[in-house]
């Protein structure tokens, strides 16, 4: 006699992170605390984290912008998900967006800083290996402009606010 043992592996972690630029082509990057209890800590990342539940990673990168920076872009794009290897295991799940506004002005909830960045500095900030991947991937689908970008695939999937 057999009996069904099939097992199934629980679905993967997910988070969100935010790629957003502004009409400079530069980005904004999130300086995390330096506490050794968080993950990368003292590192220049992207705004984002962890969805929670169920919650789509569309869900996700909108609560957690609101939360983190008190933010509200609307024409957040999904680009691209990317497997975190190096640290969470988790998958996480690119956006991009435009905001003009003085990140210096923004009441950040986590974190030391917000500030902005032309793309051909972040080479020599501490970012983590996922997020600078990621970062790499979405520039180099960019249009070649003022920041030294260049065209190399084609554009993202538009998010319906509604999702």
């Amino acid at each position: 006699m057999h009996s069904n043992t099939s097992f199934q592996m629980p679905p993967a972690a997910r988070g969100s992170v935010a790629i957003i630029a502004n009409h400079r082509g530069e980005l904004l990057l999130h300086l995390r605390d330096d506490l050794p209890t968080i993950a990368w800590p003292g590192h220049w990342s992207l705004l984002g984290g962890s969805a929670e539940g169920n919650e789509s990673a569309a869900a996700a990168i909108v609560r957690e912008l609101q939360e983190e920076a008190a933010l509200t872009l609307d024409d957040l794009t999904e680009l691209f998900t990317l497997h975190d290897p190096h640290n969470s295991g988790k998958l996480i799940t690119f956006f991009a967006g435009t905001w003009d506004g003085d990140e210096t002005r923004l009441p950040l909830a986590e974190g030391a800083k917000l500030q902005f960045f032309p793309p051909c500095h972040l080479d020599s900030l501490m970012i983590p290996p996922l997020i600078r991947d990621g970062i790499h991937r979405y520039l180099s689908s960019q249009p070649a402009g003022p920041t030294d970008r260049q065209d190399t695939e084609s554009g993202p999937t538009h998010l319906n606010r509604a999702q």
